[in-house]
């Protein structure tokens, strides 16, 4: 079982949190919990670690202690869990990640787990111990404190789950499932019983903000099925309730399209004039990738002027100025004439394993678009997903004619 910072975001809501730990172990299941910081209290230790200053001239950030700081929110969660579950007669104990202990690389604020060792943890479990674990966090292997980036306690909680060979780690958020859109933009979305690995990880990466990114991969990868659910009802309130994310095989009707996701951090760079001949792209993207920056759309096209192309493609929206100066710093070398960014965009996508063995999914994407008169200035493609790159005014209108014209409000 995994808690969010909203699930956990007071005292009150920390004891509903217990009673539904309680109401697992009651039915005979051995529980462990991760849980997140309070809601809120990371983006304060956050300030307070900016508030510190930087490092001086010619000083190396320090990034190992920014990690203890902000690691700090999750240890007084689980510390006030577990003394909630004892308080309620359940035999409970709080992890943090050098106790079990949760390994990770030394990639500070955004470090990734090598390893668990299962025995001390599930040791406790078979004592009939209700484990409460400190999401989001690690410790490197010569002992320092690592972070694994926001949202890092759903891959807490999925590694955890896949190291102790749970039959199913639960998410419980503030919403009740997945949905085909965000029900904020079209109220007619609908709520999945099942969605795949694949179409998850791709809806996470587009925008969506149930999952981490890296816990759904983490689960393809360990083949752990993950539930999401609602932490704001009381135990047995809602029966059934949730969307299991699982492998592909174990949904028996497959939908041609299961999702509408969209995402408002996008910028458009454009290059133009650009010598059109073998090592310019590479001259570029190789710039961009060195500087960490990751590049998503890509299309190039050819110049009015002979032998030149124009290329666009898009980075983040807090990449796009460092983007440029970088594509900038690389034109004496390349030669092109200009380059331009746009922040005022959207990419909206639809998601569907049923893509695979059905046609005509670009044409229905397109003439919904059409039909509302949004314009597209870029596409992408992949097995399971069409994304197109618009103008940021239109991103709810363009969602809600994709989601009517797939008939996902009849889902």
């Amino acid at each position: 079982m995994k808690f969010g910072g909203t699930s956990v975001a007071d005292l009150e809501r920390i004891r509903r949190v217990g009673r539904l730990v309680a109401a697992e172990v009651a039915a005979g299941h051995q529980v462990a919990v991760v849980v997140s910081a309070m809601a809120g209290k990371t983006n304060e230790l956050v300030a307070w670690t900016d508030g510190a200053g930087a490092a001086a001239q010619g000083l190396t950030p320090s990034d190992d202690e920014y990690d203890t700081v902000v690691a700090s929110g999750e240890q007084v969660t689980a510390g006030l869990l577990a003394m909630t579950l004892r308080n309620m007669g359940l035999p409970a104990k709080s992890w943090l990640g050098w106790q079990i202990p949760i390994i990770a690389d030394d990639a500070h604020g955004r470090a990734r787990i090598d390893d668990i060792p299962p025995e001390k943890l599930a040791a406790a479990l078979d004592a009939g111990e209700v484990a409460v674990i400190a999401g989001f966090q690690g410790v490197t292997r010569d002992g320092r404190i690592a972070t694994l980036g926001r949202g890092g306690s759903d891959t807490s909680a999925v590694a955890i789950a896949a190291a102790v060979k749970a039959v199913r780690c639960d998410i419980y958020t503030d919403v009740d499932g997945v949905y085909t859109t965000d029900p904020r933009i079209e109220q007619k979305a609908r709520k999945l019983n099942k969605i795949s690995y694949e179409e998850m990880l791709e809806m996470a990466s587009l925008g969506a903000k149930v999952l981490q990114t890296r816990s759904v991969e983490l689960a393809m990868a360990q083949n752990v099925p993950v539930r999401v659910l609602s932490s704001f009802v009381e135990p047995g309130e809602a029966p059934g309730q949730g969307t299991i994310v699982c492998d592909e095989e174990e949904i028996m009707e497959k939908r041609i399209v299961s999702g509408v996701a969209y995402s408002r951090d996008e910028a458009k760079i454009s290059v133009f004039g650009l010598p059109d001949h073998p090592g310019v792209s590479s001259s570029i993207f190789g710039a961009l990738a060195d500087a960490n920056v990751n590049v998503d759309m890509i299309v190039q096209s050819h110049a009015r002027t002979a032998n030149t192309a124009n290329m666009e493609f898009t980075v983040g929206k807090r990449d796009a100025a460092r983007a440029v100066e970088i594509v900038r710093a690389a034109q004496p070398q390349v030669g092109f004439d200009d380059v331009q960014v746009n922040e005022d965009v959207a990419k909206v996508s639809v998601i569907g394993v049923g893509m695979r063995s059905h046609t005509g999914v670009a044409k229905t994407m397109f003439e919904a678009l059409a039909d509302k008169g949004v314009n597209i200035q870029v596409i992408s493609t992949s097995e399971i997903k069409i994304s197109v790159l618009i103008d940021a005014a239109y991103t709810e209108l363009a969602v809600r004619a994709l989601h009517a014209g797939f008939g996902l409000d009849q889902l």
